[in-house]
């Protein structure tokens, strides 16, 4: 079965064919059927799709999608290219900012997957207007099961964990790769702990210990080839 378009399909073949995934779909196609859902549906799984799963090193979890108009583009914490950054990502940046001494410029976070940064939501859609409004259709087994694939690779690699949903999966994860925790780069409680966390230079240095080239946090926008929901008119564009 293609779901992703990749790698990802051979690693979670067996994921495809359990009853809670056929459920799981059902449910999603009739959601898209019968209101606004976000992402668009050929956005549900950007985030692999940008990210084969062997070319992984970071994982930076997530919530749901954004709920808002244009906004979610099928990664996590990132918005189309031209939408408005939300309250999160300007936290976001401004931690990379105080760490690194250099904003990123961009929405996109193109730039991040293309470095093998995979930015997972737990839940994969939304209701419009809606935040968790998906969160008990069957994505976090999914999602745990993604988690649970690449926890099991031999080669360490770096996992953010942000917020209570995302700090529910340290379970999933062995102590060979880097677990970096903090609550979420919300408004609501980045001022208790998202800031001063140091994660993205944490993330390097365990990086370059183990031969690894670091993320350059800087290039969040891959050249403005990401994909694009234009509200407008509801179509998917690449620009």
């Amino acid at each position: 079965m293609t779901v992703v378009g990749n790698d990802w399909d051979e690693i979670l073949e067996e994921e495809y064919g359990k009853e809670y995934f056929t459920r799981l779909m059902k449910e999603v196609d009739e959601e898209y059927a019968k209101g606004v859902v976000y992402p668009p549906r050929p956005l549900v799984y950007s985030a692999m799709a940008r990210v084969p799963y062997d070319k992984v090193r970071v994982v930076i979890l997530g919530q749901d999608p954004y709920h808002g108009e244009g906004q979610a583009n099928g990664m996590a914490f990132a918005v189309g290219k031209g939408v408005p950054l939300p309250p999160s990502l300007v936290n976001i940046f401004k931690e990379i900012e105080a760490e690194t001494g250099v904003e990123p410029n961009g929405s996109t976070l193109t730039g991040w997957a293309s470095q093998g940064v995979l930015l997972l939501n737990t839940v994969l859609t939304v209701r419009e207007h809606s935040p968790q409004s998906h969160a008990e259709l069957g994505w976090q087994t999914f999602t745990d099961a993604v988690i649970e694939s690449l926890a099991r690779r031999e080669e360490p690699m770096v996992f953010m964990l942000w917020g209570a949903n995302a700090l529910r999966k340290k379970s999933l994860i062995p102590s060979r790769h880097l677990v970096l925790e903090s609550v979420h780069p919300s408004p609501l409680s980045a001022y208790r702990g998202f800031f001063g966390c140091g994660h993205f230079v944490k993330a390097n240095e365990f990086l370059v210990s183990r031969a690894l080239p670091p993320i350059d946090w800087a290039y969040a926008d891959d050249d403005g080839k990401a994909d694009y929901y234009k509200p407008s008119d509801g179509r998917i564009e690449r620009i």
